[in-house]
């Protein structure tokens, strides 16, 4: 078969086909545009998913009669300064949109620039062309697209409902409204209101409110501030931007918004560096919230990766992502021992909905072992090293309880309640500690809060050179699978260094002569099996110390106190007082939070006072 040249119109709607994938393709090219003309208010509305119409109206610099003869004609832009495809400063720069979208739709554009006294417009229906006309408009630009595809009917088989559509188009607009909080959007959908995004500046408080206008009350509660910078490969480069708590989490994605220049990005460096800032904080299978936006120098980066232009390529990737990593870890260890208000604060709404259902109907047990009322002593005085002297774990023997059923003390000192957690005023269920606050109450999981409190030691022992041991009297002999034997014993060095000795006891078998002295008296048998099977579960032969921290949150899971276990007011109030000085004790090393907070004005609601 002989070739051919293709002719302009089959060329327009292949380059339309990478262009445009769906309608939210098309509002995401029309309001780039709008946003390099200067716009300060940017008015989209869409009927049909998008499909029917696509109206983007903006009051930005607009078009003369020539500048619209070539806005429609494939690779004629205004955006590129000499060709430089590595100095790309604007969103939109390869001229590609508007021919494209004429090619598979009927496309109208009007204009007036400011200076004109008369505005012009061209039509594009099905890649014909019509001569520019006089036409009376605004200042700015208006962009009408309509019957989206009808020269490509097929492309109509692989779209979604309307409904998905003018979703994915709620979506693009949310997010390049969130990049821009100085200028103002509405969308309208005709599902229901307008959504508006009223026009701010630059501010830290602005672009707080953009977000949380956008993520929602919940997240603006629980957001820290991120700010960073760093040099990149050719000039310096910057991240800011808001980090939610570890505590607020999600099972998917979809409230992580990353931008670079001012560009929405799907990129797999930011998203694996976000990963690692978070780490142990957030449960295995849970993404965090944030909005997250990187400033670099535009040689450094490739935005001319795919027609999309939602991904990109870091000259120096390493640089940009140790940036991330520091800037997202210094904003999580400024949160100290916080949780989120959803997991760490109850609302007069949650709990009367049913956090605490049978608070209000149940009569309190009868027993003691369920319920140890304790009016606390004050605290003593910690050790620098927290609960008790040196690296050992403040308590002694884990199975037993060291406080009577019924324990009576004097009243707290008046300086514990004003502290971030409060006094101690009774243990229930020989699990929760409830404490006093000047403004509400706090409730603590004992077992989750001590788990992080190990685990921290853990790493700063291993980060300062190794962890302290202790040698059992009588080795422990452990009996596993011949399999996590001969694992086990290969790794023994890298073991040791977490403060576990073990070496092989025959065949299918292991001795245990040391363990770390933070877990004091531990079930020795269950935290080596349960390490077999971490090291079986990873499925790789990657050096155990690339996973410490993994290990170390097994090991001090074995070696955190207890549910059911009885604790005196001195332990419980220590365990308050290091939680408050123990970076990310606000969720324990799976990412559930390790305390609930209920204010006094709830509590007062909740009885009719207020």
């Amino acid at each position: 078969m002989a070739i051919r040249q293709l002719s302009p119109e089959t060329v327009n709607r292949i380059a339309a086909g990478e262009v445009v994938e769906r309608p939210a393709s098309v509002v995401k090219e029309l309001v780039e545009n709008a946003i390099d003309a200067g716009a300060t208010q940017i008015e989209i509305v869409i009927s049909g998913g998008g499909l029917s119409l696509i109206r983007v109206t903006d009051d930005g610099s607009g078009m003369t009669p020539d500048d619209l003869v070539l806005a429609v004609e494939r690779h004629a832009t205004s955006k590129l300064d000499e060709e430089d495809l590595f100095d790309i400063r604007c969103l939109g720069f390869r001229g590609e949109a508007l021919p494209s979208i004429g090619s598979i739709a009927r496309l109208e554009i009007r204009s007036r620039p400011a200076d004109a006294n008369q505005g012009a417009a061209v039509t594009v229906t099905r890649g014909s062309k019509a001569p520019v006309g006089p036409a009376a408009v605004n200042r700015g630009t208006v962009v009408e697209v309509r019957d989206l595809f009808s020269a490509t009917p097929a492309r109509l088989k692989f779209l979604k409902s309307e409904r998905a559509e003018a979703m994915a188009v709620t979506d693009v607009v949310r997010r390049l409204a969130m990049a821009h909080p100085d200028i103002g959007f509405t969308l309208q959908t005709g599902e229901k209101k307008p959504a508006v995004f009223a026009r701010g500046d630059r501010s830290s408080a602005a672009w707080l409110e953009r977000i949380g206008a956008i993520m929602g009350r919940e997240f603006m509660d629980d957001a820290l501030e991120v700010s960073g910078a760093g040099s990149g490969a050719s000039a310096p480069m910057r991240v800011f931007g808001f980090a939610g708590l570890p505590t607020l989490h999600r099972q998917d994605s979809t409230q992580q918004f990353l931008f670079v220049n001012g560009r929405p990005v799907k990129d797999k460096l930011l998203i694996g560096a976000v990963r690692a800032a978070y780490g142990d904080l957030i449960p295995r299978g849970r993404s965090p919230l944030l909005a997250l936006f990187l400033d670099v120098a535009p040689s450094d980066v490739d935005v001319n990766v795919h027609p999309a232009k939602a991904e990109v390529r870091f000259r120096d990737a390493g640089r940009v992502r140790a940036l991330m990593v520091r800037a997202l870890s210094d904003a999580l260890a400024t949160a100290g021992h916080r949780a989120s208000a959803q997991g760490g604060v109850l609302t007069v709404e949650s709990f009367a909905a049913g956090i605490l259902p049978s608070a209000a109907m149940s009569p309190p047990p009868s027993s003691d072992a369920a319920y140890q009322w304790a009016p606390p002593r004050p605290a003593p005085a910690l050790s620098g090293t927290g609960f008790a002297e040196g690296a050992q774990t403040p308590f002694a023997v884990f199975d037993a309880p060291s406080a009577d059923a019924r324990t009576f003390a004097e009243p707290a000192a008046g300086e514990t309640v004003d502290k971030p957690l409060g006094a101690v005023r009774a243990q229930v269920h020989e699990n929760y500690i409830v404490a006093q606050t000047r403004d509400g109450l706090v409730i603590v999981d004992q077992h989750a809060a001590h788990e992080r409190l190990v685990y921290e030691k853990l790493k700063a022992a291993l980060a300062d050179g190794g962890v302290a041991r202790q040698g059992l009297l009588i080795p422990a002999i452990v009996e596993l699978d011949d399999d996590d034997a001969v694992t086990l014993v290969a790794r023994s060095d890298e073991l040791t260094e977490l403060g576990l000795v073990i070496e092989s006891f025959g065949e299918g078998a292991v001795a245990v002569r040391e363990v770390p002295a933070l877990l004091g008296e531990t079930d020795v048998e269950g935290l080596v099996k349960d390490l077999a099977a971490e090291l079986r579960s990873d499925g790789t032969a990657r050096a155990l110390k690339d996973r410490l921290d993994s290990v170390a949150s097994r090991m001090a899971c074995h070696g955190s106190v207890r549910s059911g276990r009885r604790l005196t007011v001195e332990e419980m109030n220590a365990l308050l007082r290091q939680m408050e000085a123990t970076p990310y004790s606000g969720q324990c090393n799976h990412g559930r939070p390790t305390y609930v907070a209920l204010k006094l004005t709830d509590i007062e609601r909740l009885f009719g006072r207020r």
